[in-house]
């Protein structure tokens, strides 16, 4: 690693990886990632990707449209209509970089359809469409020279200075501090902060509690999408996805007596937004007393599901569940994030210098409840953007010395106490999961508020332990701060 560079991108998923291969090549880049570059949430995306592509078939209004009734109008239609616009584009590129998206016999993409969307517009690589797009990214990201690549390196710490900002982190234990005139924070999702996620383990909050410690404004940490089909099996707290797409394809949601429910909570049935679907699952399970649920494809032929859902075949099949002729067991499960730090369309925050994209970012597309398929167009779009924003400023002339004293950290003297992230992540679960209970809000925030001046005013060792407790103090505190009523917040 350099002293200095003109951008440090936090994160390398689709977002902080497809970002820094924007810049060009006289710019100084560092991209770091908390673990190996391949354990992210855009990794373990499993759908694809929803775009229009095809304008005799489909067109912008109606994506639009889908999106901002799965958002239940809360997103800001600004940002809906540069995502939608702008989304070919950046989703050709992907083809042009090499990404192997599946294709028919004319060399198009295949097009899939997925819960509220009315159009087959998802394009994708089998079920792991994240895997083949971030592997890729990561390949070319390795081979710039002007990019820097730091792994298993733990940022800690994002310190304002005068032109820009001191980034600080751990690795291999010891402290580094980089200095950058621009920072953009792409850390990904919360899921950790719940008992049960379809996150990666990487998923703490951190770049929004570093955001939240600079002053950046925060927006609708409370609009938690819970997936209504991960798979319940005794794998612990990760639990692997069960794609909307199987349900695209065919699949149907049954209870505990082998009978379909989902028309009775909705008209849409089992391709209802996830929200919905999540609450009728909940809801059948107080009717049944069951917490038993299962999707069943095994009318399809077995060599279309071996050939369209390969991971979720290969995995469901080390839990001992054969798809092609076995009801896969499901249950919701915390899986996305729509708020975040809240950004413009050029994802800037409301610090200067400091730019947010993917799920830490708020861009206001995914309104209350994301549409399935959009997270990776929206980290495509806007860390396009951003990239695009940064250079404009730097030849504009904004880019000055970095100045100020560079901080000190202690590493710390007081060993962590055990428990402190599996009572956050327990509280939050059963204080606001897919129906919330109002009357343990309080309690909660109270609870939440003293575990995080603890974690703030002691002197713990400074480890990966201490850097992810804080920061999922900070997130479960901010999104109590949310529910209670103490932080009002606009629709977008």
């Amino acid at each position: 690693m350099k002293n200095f560079y003109d951008v440090v991108i936090i994160g390398s998923g689709v977002a902080g990886l497809y970002g820094a291969l924007q810049f060009d090549e006289k710019y100084r880049v560092l991209v770091v990632s908390k673990r190996n570059a391949e354990l992210s949430n855009s990794s373990l995306a499993q759908g694809g990707i929803a775009v229009v592509l095809d304008t005799v078939n489909d067109d912008f209004a109606l994506h639009i449209k889908d999106t901002m009734i799965a958002g239940k109008y809360k997103n800001n239609p600004d940002a809906v209509r540069v995502l939608v616009s702008e989304g070919a584009r950046d989703v050709l590129k992907l083809k042009e970089l090499g990404v192997d998206f599946d294709l028919d016999n004319n060399g198009e993409m295949l097009k899939t359809l997925e819960a509220g969307h009315s159009r087959n517009r998802i394009v994708h690589h089998k079920d792991f469409t994240g895997k083949a797009v971030t592997d890729k990214l990561i390949e070319l990201v390795r081979e710039r020279k002007n990019i820097d690549f730091a792994e298993n390196t733990h940022v800690f710490s994002v310190d304002k200075a005068e032109n820009g900002f001191y980034v600080a982190m751990l690795q291999n234990g010891e402290i580094h501090v980089v200095a950058c005139s621009y920072c953009i924070l792409a850390t990904g999702g919360i899921g950790r902060v719940y008992k049960y996620t379809t996150n990666s383990a990487i998923a703490t909050g951190d770049g929004i509690a570093f955001a939240r410690r600079l002053g950046a404004k925060i927006m609708h940490l409370d609009r938690i999408q819970f997936h209504p089909t991960a798979f319940a099996g005794e794998q612990g707290r990760e639990r692997f996805l069960i794609s909307e797409a199987v349900r695209g394809e065919g699949a149907v949601l049954l209870n505990c007596y082998g009978e379909r429910f989902a028309f009775n909570y909705d008209e849409r049935g089992e391709l209802a937004p996830r929200d919905v679907v999540s609450e009728a699952i909940i809801r059948e399970s107080i009717r049944t007393d069951s917490e038993n649920f299962y999707l069943d494809i095994t009318h399809k032929d077995p060599e279309f599901i071996k050939e369209r859902f390969p991971m979720i075949y290969q995995n469901c099949l080390e839990e001992g569940i054969d798809i092609t002729v076995q009801r896969i067991p499901v249950f919701p499960c915390q899986h996305y994030l729509m708020g975040g730090i809240d950004v413009d369309l050029n994802a800037r925050t409301s610090v200067d210098r400091l730019y947010a994209t993917g799920e830490c970012s708020h861009t206001g597309v995914h309104g209350a409840n994301r549409l399935a398929s959009n997270s990776l167009l929206e980290a495509l779009v806007f860390s396009r953007r951003a990239s695009a924003d940064i250079m404009n400023e730097i030849e504009k002339g904004h880019q000055q010395t970095v100045k100020g004293d560079v901080p000190q950290y202690s590493k710390g003297h007081i060993t962590l106490p055990t428990g402190i992230r599996t009572e956050i992540r327990t509280t939050l679960q059963d204080t606001y999961f897919v129906l919330k209970k109002p009357e343990k809000f309080e309690e909660s925030f109270n609870r939440f508020n003293e575990i995080l001046n603890d974690l703030e005013n002691t002197d713990y060792v400074l480890n990966t332990d201490y850097i992810e407790a804080k920061s999922l103090a900070t997130v479960a505190q901010e999104i109590m701060l949310e529910v209670t009523g103490r932080k009002q917040q606009e629709d977008y």
